[in-house]
């Protein structure tokens, strides 16, 4: 039931820029926006109650009270609305993932600035670079900015005054050529200074110019005849080359940009960011978004570009992205490329994402099993339209040899994985010649009256070895017994891997690499495996039987005996009348002795 006020309070907002915050009973904030049209955008939400979402719903039953900011510009509410999300985290916003634990570059606002990694940023006019998730990335770029120039570690107030007093000393790091010693005056603040700049320029991915000024000092010092000092900037200009080499190119004509992807999940997204200057990736970042309320990829997309160019202090003119925001950013430009340079980065970051969502799942089912095993169940069902999660799964296929000896194999899979001791196999006793249909017809006859008989669980799916005829053959069965609605029967053709469901002409193709395809090739390779192993055996047997019911006066239940107890030809043609008369008695004892006798006379 919505309150009075709130019809009021919307009549009251104004046609304007900002950010407008819904609380609930408890006078906590539940909900912040932001929006070009404070009462249009607001008003919406009681308008789209009855055809919203669920969670738009709830939220919407929740609002007692709504209160509003009023900014100038679009870029300005997408900032307040960052802030105050932040601030107040809300409980249907969408929530940033903390990513404290990552390190950032700190250039520390004092005299000679120190510059050492952090995971803690102060607001107190020191320059952070980051934040880096990747730690290699991180601490390279360290070791090269400590290889490049000599700097200061220690905490030492290094004010003018404090330098001229005298009251400090050099330490190690000074005598073994880490640091010049600015503490004892060895070191002017114009030259550290100049360091500092060509790091600041560093870290922005302005390598250009840190290379072209080192350039211009290496020819002054090489004029100079000051050649070990030359050799020293030559060393460090290879550093910086073989640093840059390692970062993706694109091309110098792509001038400095942001580049912004998102790939989604049902209940979080992650959107990649990468920094390009003059041609270069410099900077990669991924940042995670727990939904609330389904929200949009422009919706999004909008809070995690404020977030990060909030976060890396980016000011670029032009931002890459898939889709439009819902918001501009004052001072910056939206591309949507289809081609060329700036759509490869795109794809680049894309990929960044997904890799990320890639890494995170595998955690998690590293984590817990259950998850791996869950979202495989939720890709079977949905590939195969199964009323319900497939957790168990009968696989059937039929063998024969020129029409001799014909059995079928049923394989059950539960949870995925194979449970062996619930395998059956049918000898076809009511078909006559090899007859497919008729023998597919008969098995699972046999295998779903019993089930239903003994009142045992159904699978949730039946997988037929064949194409569309066998599929149509086993689909008449299932009617016949009344359960073509409690199962999901699919056929799989092997020449092209084809699954055919009863009704439909078109057949479906998975991606040979779909995990809904490799689960079900397992189930079918082990129907036939087992098929063919039992057929194999049966025919043995047979052949067995068959050598020795040839003999006169010998039955196939005294073959049985004798094959039962010796286990092969050989073994009952080279066994002692004692042996054979213990198993069969001694007429026929006799009887089998002179055959084989009879047999080895003739070879």
């Amino acid at each position: 039931m919505i309150p009075d006020k709130i019809p009021q309070i919307i009549d009251s907002l104004p046609h304007s820029y900002g950010v407008y915050q819904f609380y609930n009973l408890h006078n906590e904030i539940i909900y912040i926006g932001k929006a070009k049209d404070l009462k249009k955008r607001v008003s919406s939400y009681f308008n789209r109650v009855k055809y919203g979402n669920t969670k738009l719903r709830v939220l919407v039953t929740k609002i007692h009270d709504i209160k509003h900011i009023v900014v100038n510009t679009e870029s300005d509410a997408l900032l307040l609305e960052n802030n105050l999300i932040k601030k107040y985290q809300p409980k249907y916003n969408v929530l940033l993932k903390d990513d404290k634990t990552y390190p950032w570059i700190c250039i520390k606002n004092e005299p000679f600035p120190r510059v050492f990694s952090t995971r803690r940023v102060v607001n107190d006019g020191s320059m952070y670079f980051g934040p880096y998730t990747s730690g290699v990335v991180h601490k390279t770029i360290l070791d090269l900015i400590r290889s490049l120039y000599p700097l200061r570690t220690c905490s030492l107030n290094l004010t003018q005054k404090n330098i001229n007093s005298g009251k400090f000393n050099s330490c190690l790091e000074y005598q073994i050529g880490n640091c010049k010693a600015p503490c004892i005056g060895n070191q002017s603040s114009e030259e550290y200074n100049s360091n500092i700049d060509q790091i600041v320029d560093l870290l922005k991915g302005n390598i250009h110019s840190v290379k072209r000024e080192m350039v211009k000092q290496m020819k002054e010092f090489a004029r100079e005849y000051r050649f070990e000092e030359a050799q020293a900037l030559k060393i460090k200009l290879d550093a910086l080359e073989h640093y840059q080499a390692k970062s993706s190119i694109v091309r110098p004509s792509v001038t400095d940009l942001d580049v912004f992807s998102i790939a989604n999940e049902k209940n979080y997204a992650c959107v990649n960011y990468l920094k390009i200057i003059k041609g270069s990736v410099i900077q990669s970042h991924n940042i995670e978004l727990k939904k609330s309320l389904d929200e949009t990829e422009e919706e999004l997309l909008g809070i995690a570009i404020a977030e990060i160019r909030q976060r890396v202090s980016s000011n670029a003119k032009q931002i890459v992205v898939p889709v439009l925001p819902e918001f501009n950013i004052e001072g910056a430009r939206y591309i949507v490329p289809v081609r060329g340079d700036k759509h490869k980065l795109l794809t680049l970051s894309l990929r960044n994402a997904k890799a990320y969502i890639h890494a995170k799942k595998l955690k998690q089912e590293k984590q817990d099993p259950n998850i791996r095993l869950t979202r495989k169940l939720e890709t079977l069902k949905a590939d195969f339209k199964t009323k319900d999660l497939p957790k168990h799964i009968e696989c059937f296929d039929n063998s024969n040899t020129q029409g001799t000896n014909p059995v079928s194999a049923c394989v059950v899979f539960k949870n995925t994985k194979p449970a062996k001791k619930e395998y059956r196999l049918f000898n076809i006793k009511t078909v006559e010649g090899p007859n497919d249909y008729a023998s597919m017809q008969e098995v699972v006859r046999r295998r779903y009256s019993r089930l239903l008989a003994q009142n045992e669980s159904l699978p949730q799916l039946i997988v037929i070895d064949g194409g569309k005829g066998q599929l149509s053959a086993s689909y008449a069965v299932l009617k016949e017994l009344g359960i073509e609605h409690k199962v999901q029967i699919i056929g799989i053709a092997e020449r092209l891997e084809e699954i055919f469901f009863y009704g439909d002409p078109v057949p479906l193709y998975l991606d040979k690499n779909s995990e809904s395809l490799k689960i079900i090739q397992q189930a079918r390779n082990e129907a036939h495996r087992f098929g063919i192993a039992h057929h194999r055996n049966r025919r043995s047997k047979s052949f067995l039987q068959s050598e020795l019911t040839g003999i006169k006066g010998i039955g196939e239940a005294t073959a049985q005996v004798l094959l039962k107890k010796f286990k092969s030809i050989e073994a009952i043609a080279n066994a002692s009348t004692e042996e054979l008369t213990a198993v069969i008695g001694p007429s026929k004892a006799k009887i089998v002795r002179e055959h084989f006798h009879l047999q080895g006379s003739k070879r």
